[in-house]
């Protein structure tokens, strides 16, 4: 039998909780690489999930801390919108899925890992990319690594977030 290492996966289950919600501290770090910002706009983010589904999954979460989806004012709402569709372009640009699952979890009941503060999963999708290995397993196999994914996707970011000399 093949073995599989995930060791970061044991890092997450074992991992002290945080008391601070780490999507209002990491943006006001001055420390993108380290804690996987891939963008930023006025008023969202975009971010690895340190512990990925697939390849490419990010999330986009508005600055204001809220769990609250309806008391996002239309300037949060569109800003938001915007980097979620500015996202799901870089990854269908860089990793050519056949598809996406985009979502929210509202609440903890309904799976928010970090309940308090509202947040998108985009999750890039293959043809294929189901198979036994989480049921039998008990393993997800990534075929690239984290860092790299970093390194890939943050070029497309800053690129696609920069104002062009038109203002557009």
């Amino acid at each position: 039998m093949d073995n599989l290492w995930a060791p970061w996966r044991g890092e997450f289950i074992h991992a002290e909780k945080r008391a601070d919600c780490i999507f209002c501290t990491f943006p006001a770090e001055a420390n993108d690489p380290e804690n996987l910002i891939l963008g930023r706009t006025p008023h969202s983010f975009a971010i690895l999930n340190r512990y990925p589904y697939n390849n490419g999954h990010l999330m986009v979460i508005p600055r204001r801390h809220t769990d609250d989806f309806t008391s996002l004012s239309e300037v949060e709402l569109l800003d938001l919108h915007r980097l979620l569709q500015r996202a799901i372009g870089i990854l269908r640009e860089a990793y050519r899925p056949h598809g996406f699952n985009v979502g929210m979890n509202l609440g903890a009941v309904a799976g928010a890992g970090i309940a308090g503060h509202l947040h998108h999963h985009v999750v890039p999708r293959w043809g294929g990319d189901t198979n036994f290995m989480p049921v039998v397993g008990h393993a997800k196999v990534m075929i690239e690594h984290l860092q790299t994914t970093y390194e890939k996707l943050r070029p497309a970011f800053d690129a696609a977030l920069t104002p062009s000399a038109d203002g557009a």
